[in-house]
């Protein structure tokens, strides 16, 4: 652990962050911290209740993507990864080189082994997902984004390239009910079965 924590005010039930903050290796060592606990700019974020668009998302792309992806590369949802010392958010999907797979035990990928990092934005994390991850991700040349929306129970996903002279996410498409792209390797996906109905109402 980088620093001691503050010692926690009495009925505290979170841990206080240390002088400066917490650091990426801390996350892995605090205990009984929630599930999906990410590091933004060295503070914990808790992830809130998600909504049945957001799981249902994840679970499309993270399932759909594993059925077309390369050979050379994974497909892992909900992991962590390494920004710097103060960041280690965690996309909702990840595209990684399977050399970044190294043990079962691992905890977090670097971000140089990331080729797609995946956000399906929910009411919470509007800003983050929009703003402040992208210009992380952007920032350490993750070359692909993809962020996923709701609009009126209709996934919608704005795709982004590193634009290389720039350091900076361009916007390549905005897909409503199919996604082909190309690259970072060719996909197709309907994209209205993330929210169609399994059955009909009233169906057993």
């Amino acid at each position: 652990m980088s620093v001691e924590p503050e010692p926690q005010a009495p009925g505290s039930r979170w841990p206080v962050p240390p002088r400066g903050g917490w650091t990426a290796d801390d996350l892995d060592q605090l205990p009984d911290l929630p599930p999906h606990t990410e590091l933004i700019d060295g503070s914990l974020v808790f992830v809130s209740p998600q909504t049945l668009f957001h799981t249902r998302a994840v679970s499309f792309f993270e399932w759909q993507l594993q059925s077309v992806v390369p050979d050379d590369l994974e497909v892992v949802r909900e992991f962590t990864i390494d920004i710097d010392w103060q960041n280690r958010p965690e996309p909702d999907v990840v595209v990684v080189e399977g050399e970044a797979i190294r043990s079962m035990n691992q905890t977090h990928f670097p971000a140089e082994a990331v080729r797609l990092a995946i956000e399906v934005v929910s009411p919470e994390s509007k800003s983050r997902d929009r703003e402040t991850k992208p210009l992380k991700y952007a920032r350490v040349r993750i070359p692909h984004f993809w962020r996923v929306e709701n609009d009126n129970d209709r996934a919608v996903v704005h795709v982004f390239a590193l634009d290389q002279s720039t350091g900076h996410y361009a916007r390549t498409g905005t897909f409503h009910d199919r996604l082909e792209v190309a690259v970072p390797f060719p996909v197709d996906l309907d994209l209205t079965t993330i929210t169609a109905r399994r059955r009909p109402l009233g169906q057993q």
